[in-house]
């Protein structure tokens, strides 16, 4: 495990708007935030709640398929092979979705979170 060291800093007033915003934005946290990016990588925005409405459909989904291989394997009525090739293609399916609308992406400076006009607007107006 790396050692984590303790860090703190002062921000100005917009740099402290700019922070909360993005957080709300994503629904993290500011540590969260600030480890993303220091990583170079992009916090995504948030999904709506049809996202997680759909993710909770598909998880089940997959419980079924996992029940389903079992009881294939147990009973030998259905070709395992098959079934298990179309839950490998349900897993890597799932991946996607979660990686498009929830893991963070490399920093593209020139669409980024943090270069976005609405930020910029607002860091502009109240720093002077």
């Amino acid at each position: 495990m790396n050692k984590r060291i303790k860090k703190q800093f002062w921000l100005t007033e917009a740099q402290d708007k700019k922070l909360k915003r993005i957080c709300k934005v994503t629904g993290l946290t500011e540590v969260a935030v600030i480890r993303i990016l220091l990583s170079d990588l992009e916090p995504k925005e948030k999904p709506d709640s049809r996202f997680y409405e759909v993710m909770r459909e598909v998880y089940a989904i997959g419980h079924n398929l996992n029940q389903l291989t079992a009881k294939a394997h147990s009973l030998g009525f259905i070709d395992a092979k098959i079934l298990q090739n179309e839950m490998r293609k349900w897993n890597e399916f799932m991946l996607k979705i979660e990686h498009h609308f929830l893991k963070p992406d490399k920093v593209n400076h020139e669409r980024s979170l943090m270069s976005n006009d609405r930020y910029k607007e607002k860091s502009r107006s109240n720093s002077g």
